[in-house]
């Protein structure tokens, strides 16, 4: 008998709350397992074996008890089992755009943010070397990328395309952990980012 497909999530990740906006906004109602991180239950011989063998998260198991690791493999199969609303463009010149803007959103706001947490927030200390100036540089790079994206943002509504897509739920995701274990907030002049972060912020899947 076919089990059913489960979501292996990780509270407070950005990389499982990108799949679980993404999900919302697909109204797909996948079953999660949390998995605690702080126990290692991601490095269980089993888990290794059988879900994720890097230990990451999140992992979509499908019903034939396979697994996709890394979040936007895990969006790109659910686009295609469940085309609408499109989340990753609908042309071949909009999916250019969002896999461009999805990738700048990735490198030049979430990494930064994610390495400035893991090199500045007690909750990795003692569990491996922290390097407080590369946490400092990072938020740095965070603050001149929010200049940016203000600037690009001028005149529309979503980072990629005239819709929501994947590079917007990418980015929000970055915004929230900057603000939230990093300290670098939206500037009053980033108006522009302002007003898209509203936009995002208060859409019904943004809580997921």
């Amino acid at each position: 008998k076919a089990q059913k497909m489960k979501f292996y999530d990780l509270a407070g990740s950005p990389n499982t709350r990108r799949v679980r906006i993404f999900m919302a906004e697909k109204n797909l109602d996948i079953p999660a397992v949390m998995v605690d991180m702080m126990k290692g239950e991601n490095r269980t011989s089993k888990f290794l074996e059988t879900k994720n063998s890097l230990g990451l998260l999140p992992v979509l198991e499908l019903d034939d008890g396979s697994c996709i690791a890394e979040s936007v493999a895990i969006c790109r199969y659910l686009e295609l089992q469940h085309p609408e609303p499109p989340l990753f463009g609908r042309d071949a010149r909009e999916q250019a755009q969002v896999e461009m803007w999805n990738r700048r959103m990735e490198h030049e706001i979430l990494l930064p943010a994610m390495h400035t947490f893991v090199h500045s927030h007690k909750m990795w200390d003692g569990r491996m070397e922290q390097i407080p100036a590369w946490a400092d540089a990072c938020r740095d790079k965070i603050r001149e990328r929010y200049d940016w994206l203000d600037k690009e943002l001028a005149g529309r509504d979503f980072v990629a395309t005239a819709d929501y897509t994947v590079a917007d739920i990418t980015a929000q995701c970055a915004v929230l952990l900057a603000k939230g274990v990093c300290d670098v907030r939206i500037a009053d002049e980033q108006v522009n980012l302002a007003a898209w972060w509203e936009r995002v912020a208060t859409r019904s899947t943004a809580r997921a």
